[in-house]
């Protein structure tokens, strides 16, 4: 992590000081898609001398930052509705595919013993359940000794498209927490401590004795912390896998989704994992720089096509080669200079 979290200040720095040009892609956003973007970007650079600056500020910073025109993409883990992209002027498309995950700190407790759902963990957030031997936890997992002790839910503090990932799966499966807190980048948070970035998130549940937060599962394995088994849509005890992420990706359809609108929470089918999304790129229609949104369209065309077992690696889930297809027509169809020729 301390080589990523190297990468987002040099990012920092050189997205503010420097113009964008053929040999540097700006972007900022989601912190989700940010251990992938920063392990392509390592290679990209070894084999085109291009350079990605990425500030992994979260969702909301970079969906303001591509408004501003201040960066060449955004990157948002919540889709934008389609009138909002036409409204800004703007082209949505899929990077990647991953899931998010429930942190825990209980000593003695390793990886995956406990087993937690949606309508508990939708409890816990609203502040109903406060101890790790509630009745309602000790029920999901028999066998296994619950301390009594304080739950301290931890939560991200920024505009976090992780966190519109999370609100919108307890939104389906908590009528209460639909209607008391609902599903949002930033919602009004009834319990809990603010950390900043899924960074942020990870370090504060790691030191915190009896926290319960989220984060994209790439930080949970890098990082080595512990993580909760869930119970999917299907009724079944999953654990965080490549399978059971697969399995909730391939229920999306693309196909028929104006701009990709796509939402994955809570998917059909016995191995799925519950708590999946995608991180999604914005860009403008009409850039201001049709070289530096060109260069970056080669940078993601090249991670389609040569990132998968990087991303692999990480746990995510790679878009399939027809959605990338139908994802490369879009930007010849809608990503175009001023005098209506295509950038890329």
């Amino acid at each position: 992590m301390k080589h990523l979290r190297t990468l987002a200040v040099v990012g920092i720095l050189a997205a503010t000081a420097l113009p964008a040009s053929a040999a540097e892609i700006t972007g900022a956003g989601s912190t989700f898609v940010y251990p992938v973007l920063a392990k392509w970007a390592d290679a990209y650079k070894k084999a085109t001398g291009v350079d990605l600056n990425y500030q992994s500020i979260g969702s909301g910073g970079g969906i303001k930052q591509i408004t501003a025109k201040t960066v060449t993409f955004g990157a948002s883990d919540m889709p934008l509705t389609p009138e909002n992209v036409e409204k800004n002027n703007f082209v949505q498309f899929p990077i990647i595919n991953g899931s998010v995950v429930p942190l825990l700190n209980l000593p003695g407790i390793k990886p995956g013993e406990i087993t937690l759902d949606g309508p508990t963990i939708a409890q816990i957030f609203l502040g109903n359940i406060t101890k790790w031997n509630d009745p309602a936890i000790t029920k999901l997992n028999p066998g296994v000794k619950l301390p009594d002790t304080a739950i301290a839910v931890v939560h991200r503090s920024d505009g976090s498209g992780t966190t519109f990932i999370w609100t919108n799966f307890l939104s389906k499966v908590s009528p209460e927490w639909k209607q008391k807190v609902g599903e949002n980048t930033a919602v009004e948070w009834p319990v809990g401590i603010g950390a900043k970035g899924s960074e942020g998130v990870s370090q504060n549940s790691a030191q915190t004795v009896g926290s319960l937060g989220y984060v994209e599962y790439a930080y949970a394995k890098q990082n080595n912390l512990t993580y909760a088994k869930m119970i999917n849509a299907a009724g079944k005890v999953v654990a965080p896998t490549m399978e059971a992420f697969q399995s909730a990706a391939s229920g999306a359809d693309w196909t028929s989704a104006p701009d990709f609108h796509v939402i994955m929470t809570n998917a059909a089918g016995d191995k799925s994992w519950p708590v999946a999304g995608s991180t999604f790129i914005l860009m403008q229609s009409v850039p201001t720089d049709p070289e530096a949104s060109a260069t970056a369209l080669k940078f993601f065309d090249w991670g389609y096509k040569h990132g998968q077992k990087m991303a692999e690696d990480l746990d995510y889930v790679p878009m399939p080669a027809s959605v990338v297809a139908l994802i490369e027509k879009s930007w010849k169809d809608k990503i175009k200079t001023a005098d209506g020729k295509p950038v890329y």
